[in-house]
């Protein structure tokens, strides 16, 4: 069946949604029907996410009286919860990060041509909004001036908030100074299940490093191509760093989800900080006063952040956000990649050397010469698909192999001649 992204939930094993979870094994059987559904692939979804600035100064904290006042009747309830939070023009839900990062998810659609110009329509209307205001999106993956700083006073995030300071600063940073591309694609038949999950992984690097803008942190140069990138890495290994890819996916990230810490405990009171490094099986265990329900497993989930997220769905979250309307160039090449099962095979051919690379595709970006080769064959072939689907907007491919190509030409030039010990070398770009 197809996904329906407004219930994330299978309706078959949540009949019951207060019932107790008394073993292990029934909650990783739930994990598995809840997060890994199968059907033709045919829904598309994206959601993107901006920080906001006040045009005058975009280093100055923002205001978020301010972003009340731009949003108006769309403001999410996190900032006003007096708010109708209405949905914006053409279906696309507006909600807030954290640090008051605007985020757009859109309406689930078929056509890739109709969710890009239905999307574009509502980012063109919150522009305008913030614009009425004194307000502009960002441009990049991370806030390149201010400190990060929590403007929505939400239980859920002072609890993960206080988790994570416990461990480093890049969950802070991650919570409230990034922001991203997320493509949400159908899972897609359950034969190609484990194929379509280890192409997803290994294009993970590619389009890091491909897409990576966000250096600068703080004004200063960080040293690291995607800054973005960095802070997840770094803010909750076994919540953020990439899944296992085995030959069961679902068996395996059902596995590996009861094995993370609890971060966020719902309480009456308003205060929600778990107790440190509880896992969800232990929980299940006994190590908290009362056993779990299936609700809390439900929202466990949502506190993970993988690269790639199952969610009834893949929600594929790890491209730095692009300036203007360059969204949906990594977007609609994901896209056209996975409408052809041949093309997701081809990626893990193009990607095998790569596949591990996250370290690398954060720090170095298209600098790395093995990065820097993947993503040749792998946008050349992006393109291909892209000029054959009949939904692709006229001129997408021509726009995503030219600034793929700039990009690995502007590579090539910085990293001339090498110093770097013979990690790096020359390559000359052939896509276009």
């Amino acid at each position: 069946m197809p996904i329906d992204r407004d219930d994330p939930v299978d309706p078959a094993v949540h009949e019951v949604p207060k019932s107790r979870l008394r073993s292990r094994a029934d909650a990783e059987a739930y994990v598995a029907s809840v997060c890994f559904k199968h059907g033709p692939p045919r829904l598309l979804g994206i959601e993107l996410e901006w920080t906001v600035h006040h045009a005058e100064n975009p280093r100055k904290p923002l205001d978020p009286e301010r972003l009340r006042q731009a949003l108006g009747s769309h403001t999410p309830g996190s900032l006003a919860p007096e708010s109708p939070n209405d949905g914006l023009p053409n279906g696309s839900a507006l909600t807030l990060e954290p640090g008051g990062q605007i985020e757009i998810s859109s309406a689930a659609h078929e056509s890739m041509s109709e969710l890009l110009e239905s999307l574009t329509s509502d980012i063109a209307y919150v522009r305008e909004l913030c614009d009425r205001a004194g307000l502009v999106l960002g441009a990049r993956g991370i806030d390149p001036w201010r400190p990060p700083r929590r403007l929505l006073p939400v239980a859920r995030y002072a609890a993960m908030e206080h988790a994570f300071d416990r461990i480093g600063s890049g969950g802070k940073r991650m919570m409230c100074s990034t922001a991203g591309i997320q493509v949400c694609l159908d899972i897609g038949e359950r034969d190609r299940l484990g194929t379509r999950w280890a192409a997803l992984h290994a294009l993970g690097p590619v389009l890091t490093a491909t897409f990576a803008n966000s250096s600068t942190v703080l004004g200063g140069d960080t040293g690291w191509a995607s800054a973005r990138a960095r802070s997840l890495l770094h803010t909750d290994p076994p919540r953020t760093r990439p899944a296992p890819i085995t030959a069961d996916p679902a068996a395996d990230w059902a596995r590996h989800v009861l094995d993370v810490p609890v971060v966020c405990l719902r309480r009456d009171n308003g205060d929600w900080t778990a107790p440190s490094g509880i896992s969800f099986a232990e929980w299940i265990g006994g190590s908290l006063e009362e056993a779990p329900t299936r609700d809390d497993l439900d929202y466990h989930l949502t506190t993970m952040f993988s690269p790639v997220r199952p969610r009834g769905y893949f929600e594929v979250r790890y491209i730095d956000e692009q300036e203007g309307d360059e969204w949906m160039l990594p977007a609609a090449a994901l896209i056209a990649l996975f409408r052809s099962e041949t093309a997701v095979d081809k990626v893990i051919e193009e990607t095998a050397a790569v596949a591990d690379s996250w370290v690398d595709a954060a720090r170095h970006g298209l600098a790395d010469p093995e990065l820097a080769r993947a993503a040749e064959a792998v946008f050349d072939l992006a393109c291909r698909c892209l000029e054959a689907l009949p939904d692709s907007p006229a001129g997408l491919a021509e726009r995503v192999a030219e600034t793929v190509r700039r990009r690995l030409e502007t590579a090539r030039a910085a990293n001339e001649p090498s110093t770097t010990g013979g990690r790096r070398e020359h390559y000359r770009p052939r896509i276009g």
